[in-house]
């Protein structure tokens, strides 16, 4: 899978609460560096986003999808947390690197 198509799918797993198919798209030594924590390793952050998050019931709007330079793995996604009434609750950019998984994402709030 292209790093875009690898992107896009961890969006659509988290958002439909897909968690074995979120596992399946990351490295097993991801890490997750937010403004709050990091979380260390694929099964850590899978068990934060299936028991663990504040608000559930959330959708990601992507409003660009920054594709990496030729021979890169990074990918820049700019876009915004959504709560089940449409309610925005954040902005974010999240940085990913992506090397045949993802195996490190970078998240910046506003």
């Amino acid at each position: 899978m292209e790093p875009t198509e690898l992107v896009r799918a961890y969006y659509r797993a988290i958002d439909a609460g897909e968690y074995d198919s979120l596992a399946d798209l990351l490295a097993a030594e991801f890490v997750h560096h937010r403004p709050d924590r990091t979380l260390d390793g694929r099964d850590r952050f899978v068990r934060f986003m299936r028991e663990e998050r504040p608000q559930p019931d959330t959708t990601h709007h992507l409003d660009r999808v920054y594709e990496p330079v030729e021979g890169g793995g990074e990918v820049a996604v700019r876009g915004r947390l959504e709560a089940a009434d449409g309610d925005v609750l954040f902005g974010f950019v999240d940085v990913f690197t992506v090397d045949g998984h993802i195996t490190e994402l970078h998240t910046y709030t506003d």
